[in-house]
């Protein structure tokens, strides 16, 4: 894997409802601590991703899933030098609760357990996912989703720790985070929101990160992000979503953005405009990606239109690198040859 050329796709597949979908290699890219409405399941195909996770930080490696609840703090890098390439979904609570109550004894709010599982068949299964919402096989990408999911929680599920407000910290904390969501736009000082509370400034801050994981200051970017996605996932231009969540300008949000989400907002909002357009170009299977790198012939021969997925690029000369990268290891007796898509066992 080269060190140059960081690429990107985030986006929907309108027969997925609840579900985003992530393609990703990053080298030198840094995730700060944020936290994301849907739950988060990556596959790594190659390299090492390393992230903070409940006060310690965990490594995924190729072949290994990287977990993460709703509303969980957490932050992500490489772990190694070369990078880390993954394909990721993110579905919903209520896909996951769904899928739990028709396959699992689970009920209720459930979850992963541990955040890092090494299950190279479940990985492989995410993969299939994405290929198959790609190639736009409803059937096939709701069919592997639901197995994905179904062994995940077999293997890692268990029900989400309700959180209860008892303690006066966080009791304060909840009445921050009112107020907070109140004046998203015009936010008060941690003196201002500690005088109307009743609260010391460092008392605040402390039942707020106790509470959340987060102070107050980056819980608010987070959900201002969160806001803007809604606004872009509406058509709402990048600027004028800037503006209405509280950032300064689009430059802004673009650099909290790309630093939660993976993408810039622009690029985000183009790829889940173009959701499956059977008119539109092919767009890149999935296996392609797995197997090896597009050279700089085949990015000269692919121009991207408007309805096709496509990779966002983060490099200077806006090219892919032409190194082919080295397949993901794998255990003793593993297909090497990705299964057709059938129904797998969970």
């Amino acid at each position: 894997m080269a060190e140059s050329g960081e690429l990107a796709r985030h986006w929907r597949y309108a027969e997925l409802p609840g579900v985003d979908l992530l393609r990703a290699r990053y080298v030198r890219k840094t995730f700060v601590r944020h936290t994301h409405e849907h739950f988060v399941i990556a596959a790594i195909a190659e390299g090492v991703e390393v992230f903070a996770h409940r006060g310690a930080d965990q490594y995924a490696g190729a072949g290994a899933l990287a977990l993460v609840n709703p509303d969980t703090p957490h932050t992500g890098r490489a772990g190694v030098p070369e990078g880390w390439r993954y394909g990721a979904v993110y579905p919903s609570p209520d896909v996951v609760a769904g899928i739990a109550a028709e396959t699992t004894t689970l009920r209720g709010a459930v979850g992963f357990v541990r955040p890092v599982l090494d299950d190279p068949y479940a990985a492989t299964l995410v993969h299939r996912v994405l290929r198959a919402a790609e190639e736009g096989n409803a059937l096939a990408a709701d069919t592997l989703l639901r197995v994905a999911v179904t062994r995940l929680l077999r293997l890692n599920g268990g029900p989400l720790p309700q959180r209860e407000i008892r303690s006066a910290g966080a009791r304060i904390a909840a009445r921050a985070r009112a107020a907070l969501e109140d004046r998203l736009v015009d936010p008060p000082t941690l003196d201002q929101l500690a005088e109307d509370l009743g609260t010391g400034s460092f008392a605040l801050l402390r039942a707020f990160r106790d509470t959340y994981g987060l102070p107050p200051h980056a819980w608010l970017t987070d959900a201002r992000v969160r806001r803007a996605r809604r606004l872009l996932d509406a058509g709402t231009a990048p600027a004028e979503a800037a503006v209405a969540v509280g950032f300064t300008d689009q430059p802004h949000l673009n650099r909290h953005f790309a630093r939660i989400v993976g993408v810039p907002p622009g690029a985000y909002q183009r790829e889940r405009k173009n959701v499956q357009d059977a008119a539109g170009p092919a767009p890149l299977a999935s296996g392609t990606w797995q197997n090896r790198q597009l050279t700089r012939t085949q990015l000269t021969r692919t121009q991207p239109t408007r309805t096709q997925l496509t990779w966002t690029q983060f490099t200077p000369a806006q090219q892919a690198p032409t190194q082919p990268t080295r397949a993901p290891r794998r255990t003793p007796g593993e297909n090497r040859t990705a299964p057709s898509y059938g129904t797998p066992s969970p």
